[in-house]
């Protein structure tokens, strides 16, 4: 499996910290991280995210639109999930991917930081 970049990990980790979002253990980030499921940046946060994202690495994000991936607006099940039960069993993640399916992952970030470009 391929290593997320470690400057890719503390910037999610420092803009995590930063804004009070979740504490972010920079070990447990892998390219399969949903930025709006696992570290719950949705909604306007996530346009926040993206273009603190896009100024920190240089990135173009002028061909960016969500209609790739579709807007992460986030789930109020989910969110009950994660009350109840935590966010740290296998079985709680699989629960939450059952209903709510993410829509932008560490991957994205991370093909856009070899490329150049956010498509």
């Amino acid at each position: 499996m391929e290593e997320v970049l470690p400057e890719l990990k503390e910037f999610i980790a420092g803009y995590c910290e930063r804004y009070k979002i979740s504490k972010v253990d920079t070990e447990d980030l892998t390219v399969n991280t949903s930025i709006d499921l696992d570290l719950d940046i949705v909604d306007i946060e996530i346009d926040l995210f993206l273009a603190e994202f896009t100024d920190t690495f240089r990135i173009d994000d002028s061909k960016f639109t969500w209609y790739k991936y579709g807007y992460p607006k986030g789930s109020p099940t989910v969110d009950m999930i994660k009350i109840v039960f935590g966010y740290r069993s296998s079985w709680v993640k699989k629960l939450a991917n059952q209903v709510y399916k993410p829509k932008f992952r560490v991957c994205n970030l991370q093909e856009a930081m070899k490329t150049g470009r956010l498509l």
